[in-house]
């Protein structure tokens, strides 16, 4: 059966990238080794780094000035790094939702952390707005999409602030103008690779600014003077990151991934809708373009497991919302094809029929 993946991370990957990539594990550059048994300090494996850099860059428009470094630990250890870097005295939040919030969390330990604005008090159902930014703080963290609770900000907001962003989920997906920003992070395994390797954009300048003796390898200074091989980074990875960024360009690029999303989003927005069965669960104009979410309508909540076995067994992968909030979310990242939200759309019509 055909399987459309739907999952909200690790996500899809495109075919191609999956398949150049074995390919690399199998024989590296013909050397006889495998991808994942060469030294990172081998003179093929360089290359591999400074293309994806270089591509990274380009795609993003990324000014001079900037640095992109690989990491491990995801977006968990960001949500400590950034603080330990950045935050002299005070720091401030936006609280849109899970993520957000072990951001702001782990901030509390290097110094005063407010929060600018929350939705919390609506089930983080809209993104905040009108809301004052302090002039005080050392920089204001943002997180672009909001994986499970279904909210995106899809534009750069003007602030008076360093800005600093979470672009886990959305990054890629539409034009960014990075000069607004000091430092964006991003978990690779939505739309920039696999799991096991993190993309940090930083702002050369601002580093080497905070008021405490970091650790080495907390310190951003560390890894930006070694371009991200003070120590064995995540070899396999890092090159799934070429491989994606090497189809996004032949794809288009940015602002086509941004027309394809938007595209996917209309088609599974417009179902859900329509459909007598379901029911968004964000205010229109803050749906996610990434993370779809949808529920049954009230008087249909029983149905709610029928639905999700019927998906399934139509071929559907990782359609149930997440733990916390239940539900449906279809997530549509860079590589999800029209095939697939078609798909998605006729299951929800026949299950109507059916019901």
């Amino acid at each position: 059966m055909k399987k459309y993946n739907f999952n909200a991370g690790p996500s899809m990957l495109p075919r191609e990238v999956i398949e150049n990539t074995a390919k690399q594990i199998l024989d590296f550059n013909g050397s006889g080794l495998s991808l994942m048994e060469i030294s990172h300090r081998a003179k093929d494996f360089q290359p591999v780094v400074d293309e994806t850099v270089a591509l990274i860059k380009e795609l993003l428009d990324i000014p001079e000035g900037y640095s992109v470094i690989f990491l491990g630990g995801g977006a968990s250890l960001q949500f400590m790094q950034i603080p330990a870097n950045f935050l002299i005295k005070k720091a401030g939040y936006v609280n849109t939702g899970t993520w957000a919030k072990k951001a702001m969390k782990e901030a509390k330990h290097f110094g005063e952390t407010v929060e600018v604005a929350s939705s919390a008090d609506d089930n983080y159902c809209h993104l905040p707005k009108n809301f004052t930014i302090p002039a005080d703080l050392d920089y204001l963290h943002i997180t672009t999409n909001n994986t499970i609770f279904g909210t995106e900000l899809r534009e750069d907001i003007d602030s008076p602030v360093p800005l600093i962003a979470d672009m886990s989920s959305d990054i890629l997906s539409r034009p960014v103008d990075v000069s607004k920003y000091d430092a964006i992070y991003a978990g690779c395994q939505k739309n920039m690779g696999m799991a096991g390797v993190t993309c940090v954009i930083l702002k050369d300048d601002k580093l080497g600014r905070a008021p405490r003796e970091l650790p080495t390898m907390i310190d951003y200074n560390t890894h930006v003077s070694k371009g991200s091989m003070f120590n064995t980074p995540p070899v396999v990875p890092i090159y799934s990151v070429l491989e994606t960024m090497r189809w996004v360009k032949a794809h288009g690029g940015v602002k086509e991934m941004d027309k394809r999303a938007q595209e996917r989003a209309r088609i599974v927005y417009d179902e859900i809708d329509r459909n007598k069965l379901f029911k968004g669960t964000v205010a229109v104009e803050d749906r996610s373009v990434m993370n779809l979410c949808f529920v049954m309508n009230d008087e249909y909540k029983d149905l709610e497991k029928p639905f999700l076995d019927f998906a399934t067994e139509r071929g559907m992968v990782g359609i149930k919302g997440h733990r916390s909030v239940g539900g449906f979310r279809a997530s549509c990242y860079n590589a999800q094809t029209l095939e697939g939200v078609n798909a998605l759309v006729e299951c929800m019509k026949d299950f109507e029929a059916q019901h």
